[in-house]
Parts: structure tokens; sequence; C-alpha cells
């Protein structure tokens, strides 16, 4: 089975495809609730805008409309250890940091509302990065009714793969197009963005899409927009970090 499911994880064509092919596979090994997020635009003090977060879920609408829509996932105790390590990590671990006295007040609020909503038993994946600017992570969350001892004799006999197939998935996922919410470009936007990127100057787009240089401006200045950035370049370079430029003319 392992060589097949990594097979089909490389060979997945579409972000749906491959989110549900995972989900499936880890509902298999107990953990039945998923939460994948990634980030190219960390700093020190946040994770960046919260419309430029890649968040893929198979959590109930209740709890993420909480966790992630009441923004207690910053607060999170498992992600405060995912954004200062890699690899993976038993839950285990917040009962340590309860019993020492170490979870902020904030962290435990996020603690007790999981636990009300049988968030309690499970593990995290922080998955390794090349840039101090960017950061995925993995949370999995075990069936109701699995305590933590039972995700961790799981995981001490079959975790090496679990962790092998989820940085796997994540190298994936960051390979597929992605419309992020109020990040999406109009086919046009994209078009000239990419002339750009390929060194073309605005009479040449103009030219090359037998526009007016005005309407070429018109195009970069609503993709600067709807990118949020103020130059031309950074907007080539947002685009490309999301995967909304140089797509395959049957996914744009």
């Amino acid at each position: 089975m392992s060589l097949d499911y990594i097979e089909a994880l490389t060979n997945a064509h579409s972000l749906e495809a491959l989110w549900d092919m995972h989900t499936a596979c880890m509902a298999d090994y107990g953990f039945d609730r998923l939460i994948y997020g990634y980030t190219n635009f960390r700093t020190d003090a946040s994770l960046g805008s919260e419309d430029d977060f890649m968040v893929l879920s198979n959590h109930d609408r209740d709890y993420l409309d909480r966790f992630l829509g009441d923004g207690l996932y910053f607060s999170g105790p498992m992600m405060r250890w995912a954004l200062n390590n890699t690899g993976a990590c038993s839950w285990s671990w917040v009962a340590e940091q309860i019993e020492n006295g170490r979870l902020s007040d904030h962290e435990m609020k996020v603690f007790r509302i999981n636990a009300e909503m049988g968030v309690t038993a499970g593990y995290t994946i922080s998955f390794p990065t090349i840039s101090s600017r960017t950061k995925g992570a993995m949370a999995m969350t075990a069936r109701r009714g699995m305590s933590q001892k039972d995700v961790d004799d799981i995981w001490e006999r079959d975790g090496r793969f679990i962790e092998l197939i989820n940085n796997i998935a994540h190298l994936k996922i960051l390979s597929l197009p992605y419309e992020y919410p109020k990040r999406a470009l109009t086919k046009r936007q994209r078009e000239v963005l990419e002339w750009v990127g390929d060194g073309k100057t605005i009479q040449d787009i103009a030219t090359l899409i037998d526009r007016t240089p005005a309407t070429v401006e018109k195009h970069l200045r609503l993709a600067r927009e709807a990118l949020d950035v103020e130059t031309t370049a950074q907007a080539l370079l947002k685009a490309s970090f999301l995967h909304q430029i140089y797509k395959p003319e049957s996914e744009a």
C-alpha cells in the first residue's frame, strides 16, 4: 500500500483529488480530521495576511468557524510548537506544558475550547522550510473516543510512514494551483503579468494582446489591487508564490 499511495499522491492532478485521497488515508490511521496550513508571508510578528493563507480542512464547519474564524489558531499551543520546530510532535506535549505551567492564558483558552469540541488527541507535523518567511504544518486530530495513548501507540508503529506521506502531500500541495480568496486574478491580469515576467514592455504587451498601453496599465493596476501590493514587481512575485500565473490553460 505504501508505494501505491506515494505514487498516487505524486500523480494527483488537482488539489481536490489530492485532499480527498489524503484525508481518507489518514482516517484509516485514526486521524479523521485534518487542518493543513501554509503561508509564504510570515514575519517575526505574524503569519502575514489571513487572505494569503492556504488552509485545507475536513473539520466540521462549527469547529472551523471558531478555530479559524475567531482567530483561535494563532494562540493554539501546538501552533507555538509548530512555529518553533520541525518534525512531528505528539499532543501529549500540551499536557506536559500544562503540568509545568507553561501555557499562556490564551493558550489555555484554546485548549479548553478544543476539549469542548472533541479535539483532544492527535499529532502535529511541522514541515521543513528553506525560508524564514514560509511555514507549513498539518494538525491531525484523532477520532473521537481515542486517547492520546492510543494515538501514540499508532505513531510508535506507523509514525515514520505517516510523517513521510504527509511531507510528500505537503510538497505536492505546493505544486498545485490554489485560488486564494480575494487574490484570484482574471485571465487578462494573469496574462499581462506573465508577459511582464517574460521581460516585455508595456508597449510590447499592448501589441501582443492587441490592446492600448493604457489598457495594459489598467490590467496591471487591477492586478496590484487584487494582490494588495504597491508595485508590479511585487505583484509578479506574489502571484508566483500563490500559483496564480504560468498556469496551464485548462486550469486558468
